[in-house]
């Protein structure tokens, strides 16, 4: 094989309620991560133990006004085709289209809205790349269902997919049905719209309503072809391969069991049944999934087009508990890997790791991959010249960039597209900051919400439209 294909989808990456503001307007309503704050009480709410309504009252939540893509989003498509953008990743609020969930209409300020953002793209040759639910839920659903703990939350998001697909017939081609759909087992509340109460048991709870997703998945794939033949549909996972730490065979075999865990659901979502090795374990952890007679066989018949994944870092793991030294500031936990150097947040970074995990789902899935997260989280400075020189990012995305197309030449891997994460500064899921800057675009905004909102091109702009530009070329 030699190189990508002529038709490679470079881009960037976000999600509505990181980027977008306006949480309110244009008759929006409440989603679950709007009421996720920033500061000490933030994780604890994601990983729903403890209950946002007793939050102090002075709580800021970041993703009310976020950078206001919402009143910026001309100005930042703009700046995308400079770059020459050939897709763009992005969310819709499932709340902006039908803000309690259960409405009968949908929202058509909501539908405008997007639909002049889609055209505005299309307008610049820009392939729009739609996450279905980019962890938002609206928030009503949560409040009188559970969320996605109760089943009738399939039959709102498939509604929610149907509106979706029909307006944007023949605007959209790709979709994803859930971001990082594995994260509900780290985070629940921020993955999905998941509140423990007392007595719960946790993991029966988190696998009830991993399953509903599943199955919502499926049938969305379903619609989404029916509605369109022409419509892509893929799932969506945060990836990275697990590593030993030694060659004990205690640790090759933890290392497998964890990387089991996270391809869980998109052996489900791929390969279209719940496979061996996690019929095993649910049954060794005595929780027994409801499931509808039909179940297994929506399924079986709507698997996904491609397999899109997040990539940031590897993973390292030991089957002694004692052993090794945990990482700081990552959602799934691993162990410091003495080989690879670490950002400022304490993510590894470890470029060959994705050629490693890239080789590892398409030997699994045999299906085309799209990498549609990888960035650098770092502190960005505004010099007085008004300048940002980024070089630790571009020498990131570098070296991650030469692996994938490795992986493509040398392995002969089917990549779709590359859009890294989050191609402009945004509020940051895991933390909440403005601080952990990953864009090749500047916004003026701290983590208290001061700020002017003012774009700003880094350096890292000008170096990544030369890589779109030559199609990778320029890296060899």
């Amino acid at each position: 094989m030699s190189g990508l294909r002529k038709d490679f989808l470079w881009g960037g990456a976000t999600a509505a309620n990181q980027c977008e503001g306006g949480y309110l307007e244009g008759k929006k309503g409440l989603g679950t991560v709007d009421v996720i704050p920033w500061g000490e009480n933030r994780r604890a709410v994601m990983e729903g133990v403890l209950d946002y309504h007793t939050l102090p009252e002075d709580s800021y939540y970041p993703s009310h006004e976020a950078i206001d893509m919402y009143h910026h989003w001309k100005e930042d498509i703009a700046l995308m085709a400079q770059m020459g953008f050939k897709c763009y990743r992005f969310s819709i609020a499932w709340s902006r289209i039908f803000p309690t969930g259960e409405e009968t209409e949908a929202n058509e300020e909501g539908l405008q809205y997007y639909e002049n953002f889609i055209d505005e793209l299309l307008r610049h040759k820009i392939e729009p790349v739609i996450t279905i639910c980019h962890f938002d839920v609206p928030l009503a659903l949560e409040e009188k269902y559970g969320s996605w703990r109760n089943r009738i939350l399939i039959d709102c998001y498939l509604k929610y997919c149907s509106v979706l697909f029909t307006r944007f017939k023949g605007k959209v081609k790709y979709w994803m049905t859930f971001n990082e759909i594995n994260m509900l087992m780290h985070l629940p509340f921020l993955g999905a719209g998941i509140r423990f109460k007392d007595g719960d048991n946790e993991e029966q709870v988190k696998y009830q309503a991993a399953h509903h997703e599943l199955v919502a998945s499926a049938l969305a794939t379903k619609l989404a072809h029916e509605i369109d033949p022409e419509n892509q549909v893929g799932c969506m996972l945060a990836a990275g391969q697990f590593y030993p730490l030694t060659c004990n065979p205690d640790d090759i075999l933890e290392a497998m069991q964890k990387d089991r865990g996270n391809y869980f659901f998109i052996d489900v979502q791929s390969r279209g049944k719940y496979p061996a090795y996690a019929l095993k374990q649910l049954e060794k952890k005595g929780i027994i999934i409801q499931m509808e007679e039909e179940d297994a066989k929506i399924l079986a018949e709507n698997t996904v087009d491609y397999i899109a994944f997040s990539y940031y870092s590897s993973r390292l793991t030991s089957a002694d508990p004692n052993a090794g030294v945990a990482t700081g500031g990552n959602v799934i936990k691993s162990l410091r890997n003495p080989y690879l150097e670490a950002s400022d947040w304490g993510w590894q970074i470890d470029p060959v790791g994705l050629r490693i995990t890239m080789n590892a789902l398409y030997d699994r899935y045999q299906k085309p991959l799209f990498i549609v997260e990888n960035g650098l989280g770092a502190v960005d400075e505004v010099k007085e010249d008004g300048t940002i020189d980024d070089d630790y990012r571009i020498a990131y995305l570098q070296e991650h960039i030469k692996q994938m197309m490795i992986a493509v030449e040398e392995d002969g891997v089917d990549l779709i597209g590359y859009t890294p994460w989050g191609w402009i500064d945004l509020v940051s899921a895991s933390t909440g900051e403005m601080k952990k800057r990953y864009g090749f675009v500047y916004v003026d905004k701290d983590n208290a919400g001061n700020g002017t909102l003012k774009r700003i091109p880094k350096k890292s702009f000008s170096w990544y439209q030369n890589v779109i530009q030559t199609n990778g070329e320029c890296l060899k």
